[in-house]
This record gives structure tokens, sequence and C-alpha cells, in this order.
């Protein structure tokens, strides 16, 4: 897409209004005139004559507070997490020594001296230009590696390191990466200012690493003035160029928490002390807006729920630390999220994956790379102090706890009932369905958050399989965001998602690599968790030019080893119709007379099988090059060999199709058949000697009228 039509597209989901900030906003730069983000020592302390002296003893006593990060803490921390500690300790003597990998790049050494605008992965120099000229989106490499790099979310690794052992190398090493990145970075100079959004992440962690490095004798006042005047100009810039309109989504509390923790931590600053109040008041409203009411993410992304919580419980902590009152806004989204996420994972299912996953992380305390939905659920119990079950503790949710003063064993116990049943999200669009040791899902929900929906996949009506802890049937992952273009637009597209393709196209239509330009909408008919029993629909194909409604059951009848999915494609002409069914990675196939039987390091773990109203093809496709397809990716720009299972037919609409997912006696199914007789439609199978079959009245509220049931010589209960 040319830059003139991406910026055509994305206008044309911007209000007037928006379109008049963006203006205006465009018209006066990110630093607008210098002296507008370049304060003066008096202006920015509110004080006629600063005593930076001063200034500094204050803030190396804590301003009167408990510390987050703290020297007897550490102890405390280093005596009863001995492994985690030993782990961040190496993952510092590996900065140190120069060492970064972000994403699924290559590691690189930057070396002692760093370049911070240079992208060693790529080879290539951004330019020191005034950050509002540099196009990231033209430019021959991933901006995300040097973003990345920029966030200096190490420092807070090394301070760590330096309250543990006393080494000094861990010290100095962060000092000197501070001051040859404010060397070479300028307010609003180069692309580390490329948006609010990155000096708020920057902020966060650049102040978190000083407190942790206050009582260092390599902390002198002229680095505390140098950096201070920095996150003064970060806190206002966080607040003048806020993301907002069609853009105000996990950037905007990315933003306000830069803010919010850069007051908390220096409140002598006169600027984000007097923008405080009014920030607080967004972020309130921004959690109430992304965490939706029955606690799933608005931006239909666990990864970005999880870290747009954890951005929330930064600024909790610090506002327990210093006796705020936190509001109860943030207080009530952080909790209805976590029993939310909770609710997916139960006791032992894996993590829930949907939407986009840049792996990106509010606050790097410890030395994991990725986040678990398991590790996420202790740092928010340790931010609030309310218990969470299923929690796993890392040393970010041992420190929480420690500087609240809180048992962070205590608080990972859990509260309540051990998840067993079934849940249905409305306001997300989820539904689990549980039975035994199995988890499915069904997205019947909307495609993304706001106008551009910037981190939805195509994915309605998508049902994923999990048993005994184990993924069977998965959503493909993100893959890229720029490193590969045709990576991301096969993994946010239609035809890797198990759902179904119809003609080729995607469900909602792409607009660039952040926005969708058409969204697909989806009406849920109806949700039995007793009976096992989704009904739902989505409009995204009405644009072809004949119209096309996919609706699907899915039937999932607790204590049924047979999971069963219909789906009916409604329209007046020829379709080419895929149902898809992408696998984890370390699953094989054999293809089947009737489907597919997958299995696990030889043993079988499900059985596929699929018929239709008409006739059908199966088909498989792993680790294919040219359409991108047969792929599944945990980590951004890397992607694994992965089973793309389906069944395809080009026939006159309308059509159903059936599929049968069978976790237990895998090859036990046999004969599957489905007819439809105007608004009937009737499946029918084999299943141990034994013959199985439903019937729906897609005209009916409660359309599954009968099954799934049993028959041996006359209908009746399972032998």
């Amino acid at each position: 897409m040319t830059g003139l039509a991406w910026y055509a597209g994305r206008a044309a989901t911007m209000s007037p209004r928006e379109i008049l900030w963006r203006l205006q906003r465009a018209c006066g730069g990110v630093s607008g005139n210098a002296g507008s983000y370049e304060q003066t020592d008096q202006k920015m302390l509110g004080h006629p004559d600063p005593d930076w002296d001063a200034s500094l003893q204050r803030f190396r006593q804590g301003n009167g507070h408990q510390a987050l990060l703290d020297q007897d803490l550490a102890q405390v921390i280093s005596v009863e997490r001995p492994t985690d500690v030993a782990a961040l300790i190496d993952e510092a003597e590996r900065l140190v020594a120069g060492e970064r990998t972000y994403f699924g790049y290559p590691s690189v050494n930057v070396g002692e001296v760093v370049d911070w605008n240079y992208d060693a992965v790529a080879h290539y120099h951004w330019p020191a230009a005034t950050s509002t000229r540099i196009d990231h989106r033209a430019a021959p490499c991933d901006p995300k590696w040097i973003w990345e790099l920029n966030r200096l979310q190490h420092l807070p690794v090394l301070a760590q390191a330096w309250l543990f052992t006393g080494r000094s190398v861990f010290a100095d090493t962060a000092f000197e990466h501070l001051d040859t990145w404010l060397d070479q970075n300028p307010v609003g100079t180069g692309i580390a200012w490329r948006g609010a959004f990155e000096a708020g992440l920057r902020a966060i962690s650049v102040g978190i690493a000083l407190e942790g490095l206050r009582s260092s004798a390599a902390l002198t006042t002229q680095r505390y003035r140098r950096a201070v005047l920095m996150l003064n100009a970060s806190a206002r810039y966080c607040w003048r160029a806020r993301s907002r309109y069609s853009s105000a989504n996990n950037h905007l509390i990315g933003e306000l928490a830069g803010l919010a923790t850069v007051h908390l931590l220096f409140p002598e600053l006169s600027a984000p002390a007097s923008l405080f109040g009014e920030c607080m008041q967004a972020l309130s409203a921004e959690a109430g807006r992304q965490i939706l009411p029955d606690g799933a993410g608005a931006e239909q992304s666990v990864s970005y729920q999880m870290f747009s919580a954890e951005l929330l419980s930064i600024v909790v902590v610090l506002l327990r630390l210093r006796d705020v009152t936190v509001p109860p806004a943030l207080t009530a989204a952080l909790d209805r999220s976590s029993q939310y996420l909770s609710s997916l994972v139960g006791v032992h299912d894996p993590d829930p994956r949907y939407g986009d996953d840049d792996d990106a992380i509010a606050l790097r305390l410890g030395a994991e790379s990725k986040r678990t939905v398991r590790q996420h659920l202790a740092i928010v119990a340790a931010a609030t102090g309310n218990a969470s079950r299923y929690s796993e503790v890392t040393l970010t949710a041992a420190w929480f706890a420690a500087a609240l003063e809180s048992n962070i064993d205590e608080l990972v116990i859990g509260v309540g009932p051990p998840v067993e049943e079934g849940i249905h999200a409305p306001d997300g669009g989820l539904v689990v369905l549980r039975s035994g040791r199995r988890r499915i899902t069904m997205d019947v929900g909307p495609l993304g958050y706001l106008s551009i929906a910037a981190h939805g996949h195509a994915d309605a009506l998508a049902v994923t399989l999990s048993a005994d802890g184990r993924d069977l049937i998965v959503d493909p992952g993100t893959a890229s965001y720029y490193g590969h273009p045709e990576w991301r637009t096969v993994h946010r597209g239609t035809h890797a998602h198990p759902t179904v393709c119809v003609d080729g196209v995607d469900q909602s239509v792409i607009g660039g690599p952040f926005f969708w330009s058409r969204h697909a909408k989806t009406a849920v008919h109806s949700v039995d968790l007793d009976r096992g029993i989704v009904d739902a629909e989505h409009h995204g194909y009405r644009r072809l030019n004949d119209p096309v409604t996919h609706r699907r059951w899915l039937i999932a009848t607790p204590g049924d080893a047979t999971v069963v999915v219909i789906d009916l494609i409604d329209g007046r002409s020829e379709h080419d119709i895929v149902v898809s069914w992408p696998l984890a990675p370390d699953l094989d196939v054999t293809p089947t007379q009737e489907g597919h039987l997958v299995d696990r390091d030889g043993s079988p773990v499900l059985q596929i099988s699929y018929a239709a109203t008409a006739a059908i093809n199966t088909e498989q496709v792993r680790a294919d090059s040219e359409s991108q397809l047969g792929w599944w990716s945990d980590r951004l720009e890397a992607r694994t060999p992965a089973w793309l299972l389906g069944a395809r037919c080009v026939v006159s609409t309308p059509v159903a199709l059936l599929t049968l997912l069978c976790t237990e006696d895998a090859g036990a199914i046999s004969d599957p058949a489905i007819g439809m007789d105007g608004s009937t439609l009737t499946a029918t199978w084999s299943e141990h000697d034994c013959r199985r079959g439903l019937t729906i009245d897609h005209l009916l509220p409660r359309s599954v009228v009968s099954g799934p049931f049993w028959r041996v010589d006359k209908i009746g209960s399972k032998p």
C-alpha cells in the first residue's frame, strides 16, 4: 500500500474532530518550539533558586516513602527467590556484555558504547532528525527493534542486579547507558521520540531504575539533573501528544501511566504535578473503557489486555507506596480483568491466544522475555492486594508484594471454587466451554477496539480446542508487525484461523498494518453453557457481490468426547468455501478417508471428520512459503511450521458443513453426514458402533432441537 493510500484510508476511519485535531498537532510538531519542552530549572521545579543537591538528597531518601526497588527488600527477595534472582543476574551480565535479543530476531552485540540509533540487526542507522519528520513506515527495517532498544527497559534489570550483588559494574553500566542515551537523543530528536507512547514506557523504566540506584555513588547531581530534565519533558510530552480518538488504545494507557509515574517518583516537578489530577481522571476512564464490564480487554487481544493491566498495576503500586488513594476504577478494572483471565486458564489450561501479541512488557523486573497469563495474575494480585487463582510468582510480583508488605504466597492461593464450568463474556465476545480437562473457546465478539481495531484479527466465530493442558486447535499467532508484511497479512487474516473463509477473502477488510477499513459484525443467537451450545453468525461477507452470511453452531456437550461444529453458508450463488483447523506445532497429521487423524509423538490425540451438503475435499498445508499458510507463531518476527487442516467445497449456496472433533478414542468416528431440508439441518455419524446425530432448525430461537443422541436399534441413551 502506498503512503498516500494509507493516509487516505486512515483518514476515512476518523471523525471530522479527529482530523482537525491531527492537523493541528501535525502543524505544531512533536516538540513544537524547542523551548516548549526544554524548560528552565526554575520553571521545571517551580522555585526561583533550584537546589539540585538538595533535590537529589530527598530522592535518595525516597521523598519520605518506601521505594519499589530497595536494598533491604533485595536481601529478602534474594533469600526467598534465589532461582529467579540468579536468572536476573545472568541476564544483567549479558546486558553488561552488550548482548541484546528482541522478538524473534537473532541476538546481537551493541558494544560497550551503544549507538542508540543503530539497528544492529538490519545494519541501518536511523536519522538524527526531528522525530516528526521520520517516517518509520518507510524505513528499510523494522522500527520495533530500535524502539525496543530505546525503551531502556534493561535499566531496571541492571539496577536490581546491583541491589542483589552490590557489584558496581551493574550500576556503572546503567548510568553509562543513560549518559550516552541522553547525549544522542535530545528531546524531540530521533526515532526514540517518535510518539509519546515510547516516551511514556521509557519514563517508567528510567524512573524506576533511578529509584533503585538512588544510593549508588555513581548517581551524581549532574546525572540526576540530566535524567530528571528528560523525564520532565517526557511527562509533558505524554500529556500533550497523548493518543486520542481512534488511536486511544493501550498507547493512551502507556502515556498516562508514564506521566503518573514521573509525578509519583519526582513530585517536585511542577508540570507533571499540575497535570496529575487530570491524568488520573483520564486513566480511570480508560481503565473503564479498555477493560470491559465482563473483564475482557476491549482490544480483542489477551497480550494487550495484560500489558494494559500491568501499566495500571504500576500506577496502583506507586500510589499505594505513597499513601495516595487509589481510584476505585483502577482497582475494579484490574480485579475484573484478573477474574476474566483466570477463568480462561483454569487449573491446567494453556494460555489463551487471540488478537495481536508483540511480547510487550510494561516494566521488566525479571529475566523472562514473555509474560504468561499466570505470571500476570500474580503481578496484579500483588499490586491490588486482592488474591487471584492460578498465579505464578515472578520477581515483578515479588517486588510489588515486598514493597507493599504483602505476603505474595498468600495472594496467589486464590479465592472461590476452582473454575470447572464454562463462561460467556458478552462484552468481550468469548465463550469458554469445559468438560473435564478439555477447554473449547469460541469467538463471538467484535473485530477489535475503536474504528481501526488495530490489534484485532479477522477470526469471527473461531473455535480453539485444548485437552489435558495442551493445545490442539489453535490461533496461529501474530508472526510479524513490520519485519515481514506478508506474514502479517496472512496471520491476521481469516484463512489461517479456525473459522470459515469464503472466496479466499478476509471477513473484514484490511486498511493497513494496524487498521481495518471494514469490520465484520457478529450476532449471537444463543449461548447455553449447561448444554454446551453456542449459536452465532457474522455478516462480514455480506459485502460480496452475492452477499453471504456465515452462521456457526458449536455443540460441546459436557461429558461427550465428540465436539460438533456446523457451519451454514447462506447465499444465492457459487462460492469457494474453506473451513480451517490450524494445529499446534507439536502435532502431526495423517489424512483419512473422511478427514484427518492427529497425533502427538505417535499417539493419536484428535480425530477430525468432515461432511457437507455438497462434494467436499480435505486439504492440509504446512510451512508453505508461497501462501504463507501452515505456520504458528509465539514470538513476533518468528514462526514455526504447523499443520493447517481444512475442508473445501466450491458450490452454489446455501451449503452446510459438518466438522466432528473427537479427543478420546481418536478413530472411533465414521460415516459423517449432514443434510439440509428447508430450515432443518440433520447431522449424523457412527461412533463405537452406534449411530449418533442431532437436528437443528435455524429458524427457532432454541435451534438445536434434538441431540446429540445415541441410537442402537432405536433412539436411546448411550450404552
